[in-house]
């Protein structure tokens, strides 16, 4: 069921912002004479509580250093925090005035899986965000896509329907959910390495406007929907979005 509102959910970093920075983790591997590669493991492995607001920063830093068999001494937790932070911190501005520009045809928001202390300074770093219509960071909502609490808090948040969305994400663990007693984030869009285009501008267009979009364009990236990460030549295409559950008020 929808309420005839036109709302594009934008995932944050590979879409409006820049994945990490290349280089990082070994950066942060080498402040604690960790190999790379292990502390990228760590680093991995243990995020998820970090990401759904299950764990605070120092409970995260001290299960990774636990994993690399290290001290968590509060000077290393704090030195590894800010340099993560840091690390996820650029944006592509083109996008950026992209998505506020879509704020004239639609509703715009933003769920990102992101910790709460990120999060904190990420809305300090980036006064654009005042500007979207809601913003849900993993971190603050305790809860982190694919989990379908995620998208159901913006649901919820925003008094929508499902069929409201256009869901816009880069990865396909979070495009394409398992089936199950579901409702449905409209039409999902993501990258993919395939060098053809697709009607996404088009099916966007007539989603939002009734029309065509007109997209920015840049030598180095098509700045659009159509082309989500910054750097990489990607396309995308729609695939429906399925949930596993039904929003529930907290």
């Amino acid at each position: 069921m929808s309420t005839d509102r036109r709302i594009v959910l934008f995932d944050l970093f590979g879409v409006i912002a820049r994945h990490q920075r290349p280089g990082a983790l070994a950066e942060m591997a080498a402040r604690c004479n960790a190999p790379a590669d292990a502390f990228a493991e760590a680093y991995w492995a243990c995020r998820r509580p970090y990401d759904a607001g299950q764990w605070s920063a120092s409970e995260y830093w001290a299960a990774v250093l636990r994993w690399l068999s290290h001290t968590a001494d509060a000077d290393t937790v704090e030195e590894l925090r800010l340099a993560a932070i840091d690390s996820w911190s650029r944006v592509d501005g083109r996008m950026v005035a992209y998505v506020r520009s879509l704020r004239d045809v639609a509703e715009v928001a933003l769920l990102s899986n992101l910790p709460s202390d990120h999060a904190d300074a990420f809305r300090a770093a980036q006064p654009w965000l005042r500007d979207l219509d809601h913003v849900a960071f993993s971190g603050k909502i305790n809860a982190a896509k694919p989990d379908p609490a995620a998208f159901c808090h913006c649901v919820v948040a925003m008094r929508a329907a499902p069929a409201d969305f256009l869901f816009v994400d880069d990865r396909d663990e979070n495009v394409l959910q398992n089936s199950g007693p579901v409702g449905r984030v409209g039409n999902s869009v993501r990258p993919t390495r395939s060098g053809q285009d697709d009607p996404v501008g088009a099916e966007l267009g007539q989603r939002l406007t009734g029309g065509e979009v007109t997209v920015p364009r840049s030598d180095a990236v098509d700045v659009h929907i159509r082309r989500l990460h910054p750097g990489g030549g990607l396309h995308s295409h729609l695939q429906p979005q399925l949930l596993h559950g039904l929003p529930r008020q907290q």
